[in-house]
């Protein structure tokens, strides 16, 4: 554990003019606060905090932030107040502690729920400050490197996935690439055990078998590179497990595949020295077509900038180069934390981010903390795109994003009116996917609206926001009209006319908040016709009913955008499981067809009505169907039968399709509860070595 006196050194030896004060202030309050507390792994719980803001300091960050860092648990975890801290430590630095305290006492019927409150209050304080975010990735970063202490399975798995799901991608987002890859091998390792031994074991293979491979290509690369009169820093390294295992599953591909596993960063002095660097590359070495980004002329939403190349070394091995200044390397490491970084003794901290302005926003619209999560996590993960507009503004969005997506970027108004779009000068339909430079222009209308069909196509959770709240107003307006003239049709039927004080009197016995949502009670059959009777008029039914009808047992698989009662049945071309988005098809006579957004077989329901859906709460398993190939190999069929067995996964078919020489094809149908299920399966199918590859179909 850091000393107190080393910490201040830490600080003081990037800015000698900090609060040193205010530092060794802050380290006795939270060692006295925290006093006999201790971790899981049996450490002083103090121990914590100091190896937080231990990580702030390498960052370079500013005096407050890193007394943050040190406080950042007192508000939680001891009986310490935010107003004690104000008191004694400054406004600045309390408003700070409590942007990154959780709402750990918050009563939630859900983890989900839990989850989503505690992330709106987050985004709502970083946007306000982004510091909040440094000191939060910091604190997961430190509880990730402790994480193996903790005993139950079940929590430490709880905290990878929403390290993996939320922190690892914030990270991304603003350019931390360090800890964003420490993150996810920290978080891999505890979700997918088997296969982080599995490709860890095969680097070390490597190793074993090639020496010192990454020393000799990067001084190869240094060497040429001198050799042409340019002075570059080249430096190698391999990639990170999770990164492997990623291009591992969405290739489709083994280990022994997968060439491009060796990455060389080459630092140079200028920007032309990157665009020399590269032509004298490309012309020693082949390139691989389509391998090759331009992020310096182009930078990532989060300031990154970079030429990435990949090429045929001499050793007929596939490697990628990273070309870049030395000020886009601090970039790159330290990502929007390099602008704390002290110039003349100053800080600058004036800065805001685009996406954290969308995310908050999207907080703002939320109908349900499901839909937050989702929106959050859309917004955070996918890559990027660049489009421009009319005047040449540049918009960046996800991967997959149309013009819907473009008009809701720009201004939400501007989504609200779309009618159509031109892309390249061109009229386009509003489900064209969008690329890299196209210019976008929206056509519009003051008597447009969203459609509901948008959910179909749209990529952003702004634009997905937007929509649903459209519908849900849409929606709950005309349930509200429904429930009114039922509600009328009832009152004529009473034998005398009700008087002023009956609808208050009844709304509080049927306790409703307002007519508004007795109304909607009433059209969706919550209140029965007798209860209203009842509660408006006592004794006209001649018996007290009061209590509003419940419906009976919930399916087993439930389908949210379905009118209760109607049939329906999953298809058997996609097999749909809880997770996967879904649409309905419906044909004339016929049941509701529920299929995969990307099932084949949509291509011939053209003639049909489409509906939007999604899984309902009540939804907790469906079928998968693998195509699994393995090696001809003794106990290759009970590896697999072991492997499915471990991951609590029901085989309910299984076929041999194919034999051919050393591979066996089987088909099966696999039990599985939802979509993060079924990738844990093939993850860890993936992970052995008798499984040659394993896809859903």
């Amino acid at each position: 554990m850091l000393r107190q006196y080393e910490l201040v050194e830490r600080v003081r030896a990037y800015d000698p003019d900090a609060d040193e004060g205010l530092i060794n202030r802050a380290y006795v309050f939270s060692m006295k606060a925290h006093g006999a507390q201790t971790r899981a792994s049996g450490d002083p719980y103090f121990s914590h905090p100091i190896e937080v803001a231990g990580i702030l300091t390498d960052l370079k960050l500013d005096d407050e932030t890193i007394v943050t860092g040190i406080l950042h648990d007192t508000i939680e975890d001891t009986v310490a107040t935010t107003e004690e801290i104000e008191r004694l430590f400054g406004g600045n630095v309390a408003r700070l502690v409590d942007g990154v305290t959780k709402l750990s006492k918050i009563e939630a019927q859900s983890e989900n729920e839990r989850a989503a409150e505690n992330l709106r209050k987050f985004l709502l304080a970083l946007s306000d400050d982004i510091r909040v975010l440094l000191v939060k990735l910091a604190d997961r970063l430190h509880n990730m490197r402790t994480l193996h202490h903790i005993k139950s399975e079940d929590k430490r798995r709880r905290i990878a996935r929403e390290t993996m799901d939320i922190y690892a991608p914030l990270a991304e987002r603003i350019g931390m690439y360090e800890i964003m890859n420490e993150m996810q091998t920290l978080a891999f390792r505890q979700l997918e055990p088997d296969a982080y031994a599995s490709i860890t074991r095969r680097l070390a293979q490597l190793h074993a078998e090639g020496g010192d491979v990454i020393g000799r290509i990067g001084l190869g690369l240094q060497l040429h590179l001198a050799d042409n009169g340019l002075t570059a820093e080249v430096t190698g390294r391999e990639k990170h497990p999770y990164s492997i295992w990623k291009k591992m599953a969405e290739r489709h591909i083994s280990f022994e595949q997968l060439s491009d596993v060796m990455a060389f960063r080459v630092i140079v002095d200028s920007v032309e020295d990157c665009y020399r660097a590269l032509g004298l590359i490309h012309r020693r070495w082949p390139m691989v077509p389509g391998r090759f980004k331009d992020f310096i002329s182009t930078p990532k939403r989060n300031g990154y900038r970079s030429l990435h190349s990949s090429v045929i070394h001499d050793s007929k091995m596939r490697i990628e180069v990273q070309i870049r200044t030395r000020e886009m390397h601090l970039q790159a490491e330290k990502g929007l934390a390099a602008h704390w970084a002290y110039k003349e003794g100053r800080p600058s901290a004036d800065i805001r981010v685009p996406w954290i302005d969308d995310l908050v926003e999207i907080l703002d619209h939320a109908d349900s903390p499901e839909e937050l999560l989702e929106h959050t996590r859309m917004a955070m993960y996918q890559d990027r795109i660049f489009a421009f507009t009319p005047k040449g503004e540049l918009i960046q969005l996800p991967k997959g994003a149309t013009p819907v997506d473009f008009a809701f970027a720009v201004h939400t108004k501007l989504g609200d009116q779309t009618v159509g779009a031109k892309v390249n000068g061109r009229v386009v339909p509003l489900r064209t996917l969008l690329e890299n430079g196209d210019q976008v222009e929206i056509l519009t209308s003051d008597a447009q609206h969203p459609q509901p069909s948008w959910l179909r196509f749209v990529a952003t959770g702004k634009a997905r926001s937007a929509v649903r709240r459209f519908v849900r107003h849409k929606e709950r307006d005309e349930t509200v009209e429904l429930g009114r003239k039922i509600y009328d049709e009832i009152v004529a039927r009473l034998s005398v006319p009700l008087p002023k004080e009956a609808l208050p009197r009844a709304l509080k016995k049927l306790k409703q908040e307002d007519e508004d949502a007795l109304m909607i009670a009433i059209a969706r059959k919550r209140v029965g016709d007798e209860a209203l009777m009842e509660a408006l008029m006592p004794g006209s039914t001649g018996g007290d009913v009061t209590a509003p009808r419940r419906s009976a047992q919930r399916k087993a698989i439930s389908i949210k955008g379905l009118t209760p009662g109607v049939a329906f049945h999953l298809a058997p071309c996609c097999h749909p499981i809880p997770g996967d988005r879904i649409v309905g098809l419906r044909r004339e006579d016929e049941g509701i067809e529920v299929h995969a957004i990307g099932c084949d077989s949509l291509a011939t329901g053209v003639d049909a009505d489409w509906l939007d859906l999604a899984w309902g709460d009540g939804s907790d398993g469906a079928t998968a169907r693998l195509r699994i190939i393995l090696r001809d190999q003794a106990g290759a069929l009970g590896a697999m039968a072991g492997i499915l067995g471990a991951k609590d996964a029901n085989i309910v078919n299984l076929q041999q399709v194919h034999r051919d020489g050393s591979f066996h094809t089987f088909d099966l149908d696999v039990e599985v509860d939802d979509l993060a299920h079924l990738h844990a399966i093939l993850a860890a199918l993936r992970g052995s070595d008798a499984v040659s590859s394993a896809e859903r179909l």
